[in-house]
């Protein structure tokens, strides 16, 4: 009899805990159903508990973190802490939700800058009419060394009228590198119409599809995406080591 008693013991506790896996994900489809009725206008991504009984954790699209009771009779919007951590666990989660796959972009559709050994790779979206996009260029791109840089031209057009028209000039240029440094750091447009085909629309899809709404934005190998013009130190560091040449 004793013989038995561990493996009925580990039978038991199997099945408890493929009970409360399984209670749990009924409960979790329920309460995405609760949203989707409530809220017929927006697809819920995901929803997962909390470290708070009761609370759950919602993603909608645009990678927007909400939190909600079971039957989503109430939705709370801000920061979820872990106070004995000093942690968000709603910062954490976004920075989660934001990483993508980096091999992935479509990088016949960017400006390719290769420097020195080109081994450490990121994707920068760019406006040509941005003021911080510039001042990346200026202070900190312009100072990496063994890197490719991927620029995504990335006019906000509902900021700066006419960096579209702009983007196209430089994509439809015969150098893009040259003239996307010459009006970075020079102020000077290529000449022509600007009327060849070029991937603008494409690269605005992307963005919203990456939750990208401003410039400039940095994609780095590891998925990260960062938003600002960080310091070149804080740049270097994302990078990683500068491998030997």
């Amino acid at each position: 009899m004793k013989s038995l008693t561990k493996p009925l013991l580990a039978v038991v506790v199997g099945m408890a805990l493929a009970a409360c896996a399984n209670a749990a994900g009924e409960n979790l489809d329920n309460v995405k159903a609760a949203l989707n009725k409530k809220f017929p206008g927006r697809n819920v991504e995901s929803v997962r508990v909390t470290p708070i009984k009761g609370l759950y954790e919602v993603v909608f699209p645009g990678r927007q973190i909400v939190y909600t009771d079971a039957k989503a009779d109430y939705i709370l919007v801000g920061d979820l802490v872990d106070v004995a951590a000093r942690k968000s666990l709603t910062e954490a989660r976004a920075r989660e939700l934001s990483k993508t796959d980096f091999a992935k972009l479509p990088f016949d559709k960017a400006i390719k800058l290769v420097k020195g050994t080109g081994a450490r790779k990121v994707a920068v979206f760019s406006d040509p009419d941005c003021p911080f996009c510039k001042k990346i260029e200026h202070e900190t791109l312009s100072k990496l060394d063994n890197v490719t840089i991927y620029t995504f031209l990335y006019p906000l057009a509902e900021l700066h009228p006419d960096a579209t028209r702009k983007s196209a000039l430089i994509w439809c240029a015969a150098d893009r590198q040259q003239a996307w440094d010459n009006w970075m750091f020079k102020g000077q447009l290529p000449e022509g119409k600007g009327d060849c085909a070029n991937p603008i629309a494409d690269i605005q899809a992307l963005a919203a599809g990456l939750g990208i709404s401003g410039t400039p934005a940095m994609v780095f190998e590891d998925g990260q995406i960062v938003s600002g013009a960080i310091p070149q130190q804080d740049f270097e560091a994302k990078l990683g080591d500068k491998p030997k040449a």
